[in-house]
């Protein structure tokens, strides 16, 4: 069979079990026309997914910060790379993140695709030199050439057909049917009174739903927009760090690399969304996350700051962190204690049970090197 003719599983319809409270209609239409699903291409993208070959010193895959065991997420507060290298952010979990509207705490990765190709070249994460030092990674595996022939036609092995098959098997990694999910399907008795509270002050004083949002057709819990909340450290010296990054970022280097680069690194990080468009209104903004199984994914911010969700809510209680670029829409909730648990008490309601069983029933990715 030559490389020009389709592989015959190329041609058979993709076939997938959305969980119960996610739009499936949305699943398919944000499936891009250039990459549709294959089982063959799945499979192949959870190989690479879970591959520690694909970092420098073969200690780190993509599973070693999004681990099954974690709910695709990670418990350490930042992200460790390889030689157990510190980042500044924290990983969040795969699950449901084919519905965000960009990737990345800051938005800087437009698709699943894009996503995927910049870790593998973070020097504080995967480590490799550039994706041509991948791409001969993976060619020097001979189990990888029949699997991308089924895949996508033939054997020809590139970044993109690697970062393709990865976010196919990302787009599979779904979360639902929680026991909010049943209660608002009308199964009243699926959350419990205290719970039922939290949901009210949700929508009402907790003022919640004003960035994390949620409707039938978008029920992820966030509005996929960039907020200041004050996590950011305060810096000083913010001005000159910015006009720093930007000098760094138009040095003639790959602009997007660069770019991911500085997202990691201390101080720099804290610019948050600026790091991406270079707008001042945009310093220290971060994606409101969604929040499925968050429970689940502690810490939590986007540096890991807070340990637990009450932590979290005791944050948005006091109205966040003033600061220069503090986003206007924060205030104090005047929440009392009790209302607090109550939010608590809501927000676990949003566990996934099968993701939970998931996580139980996972052995922990470890950094043993891969051969």
């Amino acid at each position: 069979m030559s490389d020009k003719t389709p592989w015959p599983l190329l041609k058979k319809k993709f076939q997938i079990d959305i969980p119960k409270g996610l739009p499936a209609d949305l699943w398919a239409e944000l499936i891009p026309k250039d990459n549709p699903m294959s089982a063959a291409k799945v499979s192949l993208g959870e190989k690479l997914y879970f591959d520690k070959r694909l970092s420098v010193d073969r200690t780190v895959s993509c599973a070693t910060c999004h681990d099954p065991a974690t709910a695709l997420a990670d418990n350490n507060a930042v992200g460790i790379g390889i030689k157990s290298l510190k980042g500044a952010r924290n990983a969040p979990t795969v699950l449901n993140s084919m519905f965000n509207e960009l990737q990345f705490w800051d938005g800087r990765a437009p698709t699943l695709e894009e996503q995927a190709k910049l870790p593998i070249i973070n020097p504080l994460e995967m480590g490799m030199k550039d994706h041509n030092v991948v791409v001969d990674r993976v060619r020097e595996a001979a189990e990888y050439r029949p699997l991308f022939r089924s895949a996508f036609g033939n054997e020809t092995i590139t970044i993109d057909a690697i970062a393709n098959a990865i976010a196919a098997f990302e787009r599979t990694q779904l979360s639902g049917d929680s026991p909010f999910d049943r209660f608002i399907a009308g199964d009243n008795n699926a959350i419990s009174d205290a719970a039922k509270r939290g949901w009210d002050l949700y929508n009402g004083q907790g003022r919640c739903i004003s960035c994390h949002a949620w409707n039938a057709s978008q029920p992820f819990f966030s509005d996929f927009k960039f907020h200041n909340i004050g996590v950011a450290a305060k810096d000083q010296n913010i001005t000159a760090l910015a006009r720093k990054a930007r000098q760094l970022i138009s040095q003639g280097r790959n602009k997007t690399q660069v770019t991911d680069e500085l997202t990691l690194r201390e101080g720099f990080s804290e610019l948050g969304r600026y790091l991406v468009t270079g707008q001042p209104r945009d310093i220290g903004a971060f994606k409101t996350s969604m929040l499925r199984d968050i429970e689940l994914t502690a810490p939590y911010m986007h540096n890991g700051s807070e340990k637990t969700l009450l932590d979290v809510m005791k944050f948005y209680n006091k109205g966040g962190e003033i600061n220069p670029n503090f986003d206007g829409g924060m205030r104090p909730l005047k929440l009392t204690d009790p209302q607090l648990d109550e939010m608590v008490e809501f927000m676990k309601t949003l566990t996934s049970d099968a993701t939970r069983r998931r996580m139980q029933t996972s052995k922990p990715q470890t950094r043993d090197v891969a051969r």
